[in-house]
């Protein structure tokens, strides 16, 4: 049986570690993720039925807001989501301002000549004889 290699993006080629059996491929990968999709919606959608009950929210300064519970908790998500995202958005912007100078190809530079001769290491001397 011939071994199987993974091509990196730079070219080179890395075989898996033995014992590694994984055969998957991207169609099995998408299924995969649909059924945890699935297994989720199904979740949320029996924590909706079973919490359809009245609560009531108490706000500042006496105002109440009654509401199914189901809906509060979905709001409170969407507010924290919402939070969460502007929370995130400065950093986000100074790295897209970056992301240009970090992408752009370097400039091309002058091609160097090749040195004449050895290039001296230092190593080559014998050691002091204070060392010895």
């Amino acid at each position: 049986m011939a071994a199987r290699t993974a091509v990196l993006h730079n070219g080179s080629k890395v075989r898996p570690e033995r014992g590694c059996t994984a055969s998957y491929n991207h169609a099995d990968m998408r299924a995969l993720v649909w059924v945890l999709r699935g297994f989720v919606f199904f979740g949320l959608f029996a924590f909706a039925l079973n919490n359809q009950q009245t609560v009531v929210v108490h706000w500042f300064f006496g105002i109440d807001w009654s509401a199914s519970l189901v809906v509060v908790v979905l709001i409170a998500f969407a507010v924290g989501t919402a939070l969460g995202v502007l929370a995130m958005l400065p950093a986000w912007w100074r790295l897209r301002r970056r992301l240009p100078a970090v992408a752009a190809p370097p400039a091309p530079s002058s091609p160097r000549a090749a040195p004449a001769g050895p290039v001296p290491s230092g190593f080559d001397a014998p050691p002091p004889r204070e060392l010895l």
